[in-house]
């Protein structure tokens, strides 16, 4: 085994569930720029379906496409040094409907050959060699790249429990024990998932998850926004996609029914449930809605104490919420709800509880104790799950069967 804990000078092609050209926050993107900093990667676009194109065929995006598969523009682009960006020059068949398993096998390995096809003419004109496969959670789109490619190694990256969409479910649900059965690695950003994982590949690793905190650091300058001006302290908040499946509407509406003094603050866009539910008609209850990215720093420093009330389901129970690495950064309390992640990773900065019943103690625990000798902990505890330790995670994970 090489007893090095890094991987330099190598050649690694990223495939997975999100674009490079994606508008929301992208965890493969960042691995991908770190791979960069010490090889060369090539980051692949999944291609365009044929329902895509019927329903979005407008979209500048899917032109973007077209033109790739057309051959009006070239499908291989450089990001940065060292990062190429591949729109395949193929296009997919939209079989995810079929329910006979053997048509849909047929025409998922069409579709595969198609995107290896795409991969391995971008490979050769980088001159791409003894390359490492990076999966990011595609079950479907990649199942048979491993095969098709021929990689040196295929690592499989378990970051989300997809098979709770009805999307992915319908063949995923037999097709992913057999991704990770063939996969060389497993990595995995939660211990529940790394578990999962291991009953089918004994090489399944936790490594942990990275954060960019760069806007959540030295925010001293910050003013309270506008809409949180008078609010009568404390200020208990929330910031995030306010969804019914990920939330418990019932420990929100508890800490504001147990503490009608307290400003119980939830900064996000709503789903319908929340937008329909009794929550709205409770006085201390603040809707404040979505706000841009670089907004919200500013909410969550005028936060006394910060919630994660997590609904504990199968979609959730295995999540690294990102949001608490982001309260952390900025020397914030956090009251959270005590999945085996939280314990296992923020038990010792965060206050954590398992029903709506312990919200409230943990609340003014979390009051009563704040210092700057604990924000100054939080904050450094936040800076270490950096996107460079993260890969550096995986990298060792690779190298244990290398």
């Amino acid at each position: 085994m090489n007893q090095t804990s890094d991987i330099s000078n190598r050649d690694i092609v990223v495939v997975g569930l999100q674009p490079w050209d994606t508008i929301i926050g992208s965890n493969c993107k960042d691995i991908a720029l770190q791979f960069s900093k010490q090889n060369r990667v090539l980051y692949v676009n999944y291609p365009l379906d044929r329902n895509t194109l019927f329903r979005n065929r407008a979209d500048p995006k899917v032109q973007k496409r077209l033109n790739v598969i057309r051959g009006k523009e070239n499908g291989l682009v450089k990001i940065q040094e060292n990062l190429w960006n591949l729109y395949p020059d193929s296009i997919a068949e939209s079989i995810n409907w079929i329910k006979n398993e053997r048509i849909f096998d047929f025409l998922n390995r069409i579709n595969n050959k198609r995107l290896a096809k795409s991969i391995l003419k971008a490979v050769k004109e980088l001159g791409f060699t003894d390359f490492i496969l990076f999966d990011d959670n595609d079950i479907i789109r990649t199942f048979y790249l491993k095969e098709m490619l021929k990689p040196a190694i295929s690592v499989y990256y378990y970051r989300d429990y997809i098979l709770g969409v009805d999307y992915w479910k319908v063949h995923g649900t037999k097709l992913e024990p057999l991704l990770l059965a063939k996969s060389d690695v497993c990595v995995a950003n939660s211990y529940y998932f790394a578990d999962y994982c291991r009953q089918f590949n004994p090489h399944s690793y936790f490594v942990g998850q990275g954060c960019d905190l760069t806007m959540f650091t030295n925010r001293d300058d910050l003013a309270a926004p506008a809409d949180m001006i008078g609010l009568p302290a404390p200020v208990i908040g929330y910031v995030g996609a306010l969804e019914s499946l990920r939330l418990d509407l019932g420990i929100i509406e508890y800490i504001a029914m147990q503490h009608p003094d307290w400003s119980v603050v939830l900064v996000g866009p709503e789903d319908s449930v929340f937008n329909k539910s009794g929550l709205h008609e409770i006085k201390n209850i603040h809707f404040l809605g979505a706000k841009k990215p670089e907004e919200l720093p500013a909410y969550i420093k005028a936060f006394d104490v910060c919630l994660n009330p997590q609904l504990i389901s199968k979609v959730t129970i295995g999540n690294y919420p990102r949001k608490i690495d982001e309260y952390l950064a900025m020397g914030k309390p956090v009251v959270a709800t005590a999945t085996q992640l939280m314990r296992n990773v923020f038990a010792g900065h965060t206050y954590l509880g398992l029903t709506k019943e312990d919200y409230v103690p943990n609340i003014e625990k979390a009051l009563a104790e704040n210092s700057t000798e604990l924000q100054e902990a939080r904050i450094q505890y936040a800076q270490s799950h950096s996107w460079e330790n993260h890969v550096k995670e995986i990298y060792k994970a690779i190298l244990k069967i290398s």
